[in-house]
């Protein structure tokens, strides 16, 4: 069933189902960033509210942010314990278990968030999630949001080559962060959003990732760090998923299931245009403070893309040899899709200042 049909037919079960009645399913769920944050309200609320509308009030799930009923790094752990029924967190805190988080949450040298988009629901990407979610962890995952472009650091110190991130403290998480590390001899740092602002005005680090600008500019990293590094090629998208245990899931009436399927893809959607309208309106305020916008020269940046690809293939590699090619299977579709998506898609107008 189609996501508009499921709409119209949700719309017509509203004048039967009152929202006086109590909820049939009465659910909490934990974030994996803070309450009030860009992406929490982006995601996590948003897709409250729809679930809440798509199925008439039917299925009511109370949101937390970070640190009230789990910490922020434990969403997936507390969900897989039992302890809460929904977690909302981003594939990138797993990396470290399984490098196969990465593909999903994007890596340096990955997709566009447009690309991205499409490969989720119509390359198979979130079925594969699905499948590695529900084998690995029993857990059923739902895609809930694809971000755009992040700002590649927030910096107190100026990031014009890779050289420059040699000995470099930087608050990062994912595969960036291995990448940082193993090819450029960076100082990885992983702390929650929520302690990053903290951080950086300290100078506990040299330089910080969070997200794209329209997020950013509200946590006022540029009010404490003079440099804004960009593109953002260690993280070109972002991955968000809510998640419930196998067994919860499959205990929901079919038409059930249906319609919260429904209110995650609109909230996909409805949050990667929200994501993309803020992020130009925040360029156009970064542009009158007095940050110093700092653009890596593109054979810079092109070296972050050939190690973050350099990187997953290792690391499929190191899975194969193991006996696992579940990696190298979700890398080959991804890269695949890529490939494509980069030969077959200059016909699109791009609109750009030059």
């Amino acid at each position: 069933m189609k996501i508009f049909n499921i709409l119209a037919a949700t719309a017509l079960a509203a004048t039967t189902f009152s929202p006086a009645h109590a909820a049939e399913v009465d659910w909490k769920m934990t974030a994996g960033v803070g309450e009030g944050s860009f992406i929490y309200q982006n995601f996590m609320e948003r897709f409250v509210k729809n679930v809440s509308s798509i199925t008439a009030g039917r299925v009511d799930i109370q949101s937390f942010g970070a640190g009230v009923l789990a910490p922020a790094f434990k969403a997936y752990e507390v969900v897989q314990d039992g302890v809460i029924e929904v977690g909302h967190s981003t594939p990138s805190y797993l990396v470290n278990q399984d490098a196969t988080n990465a593909i999903f949450a994007s890596f340096p040298g990955g997709m566009s968030p447009e690309a991205t988009l499409h490969w989720i629901y119509e390359g198979g990407g979130e079925k594969m999630l699905q499948d590695f979610r529900s084998e690995d962890m029993g857990l059923h995952s739902l895609v809930v949001g694809i971000g755009t472009s992040e700002i590649m650091a927030h910096s107190n110190v100026k990031i014009e080559t890779v050289e420059d991130l040699k000995g470099l403290k930087f608050r990062t998480s994912g595969a960036f962060a291995a990448v940082l590390q193993e090819e450029f001899g960076g100082v990885p740092t992983v702390v929650p959003g929520t302690e990053i602002y903290s951080l950086l005005q300290r100078k506990g680090v040299d330089a910080i990732e969070w997200s794209t600008p329209g997020a950013n500019i509200t946590e006022g990293f540029h009010e404490v760090a003079p440099y804004m590094i960009m593109p953002g090629v260690h993280q070109p998208s972002f991955l968000w998923e809510v998640f419930v245990k196998n067994e919860t899931w499959d205990a929901l009436p079919a038409d059930l299931q249906e319609l919260i399927t429904a209110a995650a893809k609109l909230t996909t959607y409805e949050g990667f245009t929200r994501f993309g309208d803020a992020d130009v309106k925040a360029m156009a305020e970064f542009r009158k403070t007095k940050v110093e916008l700092v653009t890596m020269l593109p054979e810079e940046s092109e070296k972050i893309r050939q190690a973050g690809r350099n990187w997953a293939q290792k690391k499929a590699t190191e899975q194969s040899d193991a006996g696992n090619a579940r990696m190298q299977g979700v890398l080959d579709s991804y890269l695949a899709y890529q490939t494509n998506w980069a030969e077959n898609s200059g016909y699109l107008v791009r609109d750009s200042a030059e």
